[in-house]
């Protein structure tokens, strides 16, 4: 593993992709948020998934959703702090077990929430209409984690414990992709994420495995393109889904243990695994491009290590905020740690210290946390099946 490829005064500045840390001696201020609000829900089971709704008009509602046992909350962030349940959903299926949710919306403009978890099924629901649910079934086991691409609302993408990734068209129902098989994952599929160009998908999970996959890719493409033409009320023939059996790149360099969740920053990657530390990193070497990876390259780049404590359970999600300026990870005990992504001194390879947000009544796991758009608030959702919300202070 390649921790430093330079010397340290030639350190002073690592282009991200998108933008770039500078080392300088003028610390930015931690960023501090204060406790609001906390509610729980009824059911009073494991909260496993929380996700914002971003794609919505300035001044609309701000929404969020949480999954847990067979439910699935719509809530909405009030101007007074608080919290309100504005739309539920309980499964038919009283055993299933949600796990993970994730925000859309059709080409008409409706909202659309994914839902997803132990029994291997997609549902789509759709909060701000009467519009008939969907259901996706082609998993052979347990979805992980849901994620819509960010620049086509229409495909959403899906790992789960059956080793594979598969990639989903929700205007036209069809499975545009598989990704595994041959030089796929070897054990569940724990997480996944696209890039924000929507290019790049990058997955890791039980195997101590990280892959990136091209949604570039020309097969990948004209997959995509196929499956905007389908429609089954036109043919009786099934949509031809494309397998992809080989990543372009595969590390088990950065974690030596079950990596639960990944992240993309800029052309960076930030992932964790049950050792009290996110990674920050890169396949190849830091002036390497991301279409210069190929199947041949081992190296990979660490650039920094944002440690905390008392973690050391799997299945617990980090967040980025939209800007990816912010990092917030929460621990088995209640405790929140929050990093300014943009004081990141490149000279060094430990974080600077987090802002930790405790509150005497948040006792449990953390299961996933989840920023705004605009990172002023931040939730949380725990085993106790409580969902705590965090404002930014103002400066």
């Amino acid at each position: 593993m390649t921790e430093s490829l330079e010397p340290s005064s030639k350190r002073s500045k690592v282009d991200t992709g998108d933008k770039q840390w500078r080392g300088s001696k003028q610390r930015r201020q931690t960023p501090q948020y204060r406790f609001s609000s906390f509610v729980k829900e009824q059911h009073k089971k494991n909260l496993f998934g929380v996700a914002f709704n971003y794609d919505v008009p300035e001044g609309s509602p701000l929404l969020f959703a949480t999954v847990g046992s067979n439910r699935a909350t719509v809530y909405e962030c009030l101007d007074n702090g608080s919290v309100v349940p504005v739309r539920a959903y309980a499964d038919a299926e009283v055993s299933e077990d949600f796990y993970t949710c994730a925000w859309s919306h059709t080409a008409a403009g409706h909202m659309v929430l994914a839902v997803a978890g132990s029994r291997g099924v997609i549902r789509l629901i759709y909060p701000s209409c009467s519009l008939p649910e969907k259901t996706y079934t082609g998993h052979g086991n347990a979805i992980n984690e849901l994620k819509f691409h960010p620049k086509d609302p229409s495909l959403l993408l899906s790992v789960a414990k059956d080793h594979a990734l598969r990639l989903w068209n929700i205007e036209t129902d069809t499975c545009v992709a598989i990704f595994g098989g041959v030089d796929g994952h070897r054990d569940e599929v724990l997480s996944g994420d696209f890039d924000l160009s929507g290019g790049w998908v990058m997955s890791c999970g039980m195997d101590h495995a990280l892959k990136l996959w091209s949604i570039k890719d020309s097969k990948v493409v004209e997959a995509i393109e196929a499956s905007r033409e389908y429609s089954a009320h036109d043919t009786n023939r099934s949509f031809n889904t494309l397998s992809v059996h080989f990543p372009l790149f595969t590390t088990r360099r950065i974690h030596c243990n079950y990596v639960d969740c990944v992240r993309w920053f800029g052309q960076l990657v930030l992932s964790k695994s049950c050792d009290n530390t996110v990674s920050c990193w890169k396949p190849g070497s830091l002036t390497d491009s991301l279409d210069s990876v190929n199947r041949s390259t081992t190296d990979v780049s660490v650039v920094h290590r944002f440690d905390y404590n008392q973690c050391d359970i799997w299945y617990m999600r980090f967040c980025v905020n939209y800007e990816q300026t912010l990092l917030a990870v929460g621990n088995q005990v209640g405790k929140v740690f929050v990093w300014d992504l943009l004081d990141i001194d490149p000279v060094k390879t430990r974080s600077n210290k987090p802002a930790v947000l405790v509150h005497p009544k948040c006792v449990t796991a953390i299961r996933q946390t989840a920023f705004s758009k605009d990172g002023s608030i931040l939730i949380c959702v725990c085993d106790d099946g409580t969902v705590w919300r965090w404002d930014r202070k103002r400066a």
